[in-house]
């Protein structure tokens, strides 16, 4: 029994290293090509072992380092900002939606549901950020639109409140005085860590992949986050590109761009710093994605 159970351990490690293996195998293959030179990846495609390296996408990444750092700051400012808010304003909304004394619990649980289901569209979203919350061309045009709070997290904190908060734990809490802003702050957050943990993760990649607010509501190129700045290179490089080549004669630096490895190159320095913060998270997310999704 116990050679059994070791040869079904040996072969479990072995799927999930190979599950483990296949999930990096495609970054690893990303920061090699972004090493790789341009006429090796026209030549021979992406490949682990390019006949020549080079640094020029970065070297043209440099040149725009004053850009690229201002763009990071402002990321990383609005993706901290953003994702304590939304982690506030989410907990806060979803607390009173577990508590099974709420007045009228089930009809706004269907309002925060329907969110889900249904929206006013991009036109009427944008007029009324645009013309009634006056947020065009300001840092609230990153922080607010479509991020800050979404129904799908709300259900999910109010599933684990109800499913890991013991009420006589509340009820005890009511009984020794505290009211319910005390409970919630130093009782109920306190346990509730593994989601707060998983959603504040959901709302910090969110932030900082997202470039489609900055492309509708910006148009300041010195409010830009990185990922609008990345897709903004990327077109210019494209537009280039495609204009020497039409042109024939068009300007030599242009038709030399590293359009294939500075795509790399962007797609690196974008996914990277996810990718060192996310093993911090990991255990919380784990955990508070399997219980807060208990129906």
């Amino acid at each position: 029994m116990a050679l059994e159970n070791k040869g079904l351990n040996w072969i479990a490690n072995l799927v999930l290293s190979l599950f483990a293996a296949a999930c990096l195998i495609p970054f690893a293959l990303l920061i090699i090509a972004s090493l790789s030179s341009e006429s090796s990846i026209i030549q021979n495609g992406y490949t682990f072992f390019p006949s020549e390296f080079s640094l020029s996408a970065y070297d043209y990444l440099w040149g725009h380092s004053i850009e690229l750092g201002r763009a990071y700051g402002i990321t990383i400012l609005i993706t901290v900002v953003g994702t304590a808010v939304s982690l506030a304003i989410t907990s806060a909304l979803a607390y009173p939606l577990s508590r099974r004394d709420m007045p009228l619990r089930n009809f706004w649980t269907f309002v925060v549901f329907f969110t889900m289901l249904f929206n006013g569209g991009l036109v009427p979203t944008y007029l009324v950020y645009t013309q009634l919350f006056d947020i065009k061309n300001t840092i609230f045009g990153l922080l607010i639109p479509g991020l800050l709070m979404n129904g799908f997290n709300v259900l999910l904190v109010r599933t684990f409140f109800l499913t890991s908060i013991p009420p006589a734990l509340i009820e005890a809490a009511n009984i020794d005085g505290a009211g319910e802003i005390k409970t919630f702050y130093k009782i109920v957050l306190p346990l509730s860590l593994p989601i707060m943990a998983t959603i504040g993760l959901f709302q910090a990649i969110s932030y900082w992949n997202d470039w489609f607010n900055g492309l509708i509501y910006l148009t300041d190129s010195r409010l830009f986050g990185i990922q609008t700045i990345l897709t903004k290179m990327i077109t210019d490089i494209q537009f280039l590109t495609s204009s020497s080549n039409a042109a024939g004669s068009a300007s030599h630096a242009a038709a030399e761009l590293p359009s294939t490895s500075v795509r790399m190159a962007i797609a690196a320095i974008g996914v990277l710093p996810i990718l060192i913060a996310y093993p911090f998270f990991q255990k919380y997310f784990v955990k508070g994605i399997t219980i807060g999704a208990v129906k």
